[in-house]
């Protein structure tokens, strides 16, 4: 099922998430329903505060950019509990977009290495390394279930400069290709 992608201004997107419990009911039709979710909206990433849910989950697919990166193929993942435990490495600036801000796409500086200690779908527990553009898009989904947009990331100049974009989500002006739940900030 296609799930509403909550945009920016809605109060869930802002919150520190709690752990999932291990006992969460039709944990696999959450996870079916995120990942049509994304793909309906174009995403590589989906993050569970994005479908209105306090809980530390997200879900990542990369299979879209395999032709050109063999190395993302069959790259699709989902994180529960997630704790990103190190980031380090070089600072890399790359553009980035999100579903719940739709049409801002902003150059970001993150650390193109991090570790990360999460539970699969299965809830079998990992530790591992991820560099690169998997780090940068972990750290941007990881960030939601930590309360932070990618906007809260740049320059004050460039915050001023998407203002009134972000104000006009804000106030439901934005058309998206997508099933959303816009703010009722008017």
């Amino acid at each position: 099922m296609i799930l509403p992608v909550y945009l920016c201004g809605q109060q869930v997107l802002r919150k520190v998430c709690q752990d999932l419990p291990a006992d969460y009911k039709d944990l696999d039709q959450l996870i079916g329903n995120m990942f049509e979710t994304m793909y309906n909206a174009d995403g590589v990433g989906l993050a569970g505060p994005q479908v209105g849910l306090d809980y530390r989950i997200f879900v990542i697919d990369l299979n879209v950019f395999a032709d050109e990166k063999p190395e993302f193929k069959d790259f699709k993942k989902v994180f529960i509990n997630a704790r990103i435990t190190e980031r380090d490495g070089e600072d890399v600036v790359a553009e980035e977009g999100c579903l719940s801000i739709p049409d801002i796409h902003e150059n970001v500086t993150r650390k193109n290495r991090i570790r990360i200690q999460y539970l699969d779908e299965n809830l079998n527990s990992h530790d591992e390394i991820f560099e690169g553009y998997k780090a940068r898009v972990i750290q941007h989904e990881y960030d939601h279930i930590e309360g932070i947009l990618f906007v809260d990331h740049l320059s004050g100049i460039r915050k001023q400069l998407v203002k009134g974009k972000l104000s006009n989500i804000l106030k439901g002006k934005t058309n998206c290709s997508y099933k959303v739940k816009p703010a009722s900030i008017k």
